[in-house]
């Protein structure tokens, strides 16, 4: 089985001081690929290389204490990607993709940070932006190999994908243009949203976020904003889906998913 993890850290530091890399010691992924890491190279040096003997490889942004992104590995990948060549974007780290090539068989794994568009009318333009430039380059390549993105994507896509689904479809992540992004990527580009395939009616289980406002994690007043989105084939062989929730790294919980498939 390939054990494939996502989880938002909100910052690579706070998260390990909650316990992450013990909790990993014990899960075991093959691969974690996280999210807004928060830190520069000068950070990670000598300290967050390696967790819990994955290796890691990084996307950082420009702007410090900001965004940025990794994918951890147990095994080493045949080629390593930093950004999807959109300046504006890759100026904030949000890609990275590792490749794990053989003769047989090309894949990617992804680890991908959409941008949020809650502080305001200017980044919710930015995410926009972001997501007309991101859906013809995942089309265009996934017709040269087989990939699953794992990323805080930033998006509700259904009803069920979040507690309070009426009272927030004026607000960012749940706008009905970026619900169509979401619908057109999956039908359109035959994208798989793995998670739904293995569990298409959960609802308050499936929650990954929480805000941090009042008691929305005590009472799970949640959104689904965590996904692996794969390839049919990848996607195929996707055996079982976890959400971890007995410890809190984060305002995000980490989603797993093993898959039928050997790097």
């Amino acid at each position: 089985m390939f054990t494939l993890t996502s989880l938002n850290l909100n910052g690579i530091r706070s998260a390990t001081n909650k316990g992450l890399e013990p909790w990993l010691a014990k899960a075991r992924p093959d691969c974690i690929c996280v999210q807004e890491v928060k830190a520069q190279q000068a950070d990670i040096a000598g300290r967050f290389e390696q967790l819990a003997g994955l290796t890691g490889h990084f996307h950082f942004a420009q702007k410090k204490g900001y965004s940025g992104v990794a994918v951890y590995t147990r095994q080493e990948p045949s080629d390593v990607v930093i950004g999807f060549g959109a300046p504006e974007f890759d100026a904030e780290g949000r890609y990275v993709e590792l490749r794990f090539d053989t003769p047989q068989r090309k894949l990617s794994v992804i680890s991908c940070y959409f941008p949020s568009g809650s502080s305001g009318e200017e980044r919710q333009l930015a995410k926009y932006r972001f997501l007309d430039l991101f859906y013809p380059y995942l089309t265009k390549l996934k017709k040269k190999r087989e990939l699953v993105i794992c990323g805080d994507i930033n998006i509700a896509h259904k009803e069920i994908d979040l507690r309070n689904w009426k009272s927030n479809q004026k607000n960012s992540g749940f706008l009905p243009e970026e619900r169509a992004w979401m619908t057109r990527f999956l039908d359109e580009a035959k994208m798989v949203d793995v998670y739904r395939q293995l569990h298409p009616e959960t609802t308050g289980e499936a929650y990954t976020w929480w805000s941090n406002r009042g008691q929305a994690y005590a009472n799970n007043v949640g959104w689904r904003l965590d996904y692996h989105l794969a390839t049919p084939g990848l996607a195929a062989t996707a055996k079982r889906a976890s959400i971890y929730k007995d410890e809190k790294f984060s305002d995000h919980a980490p989603l797993t998913i093993e898959y039928d498939y050997k790097l």
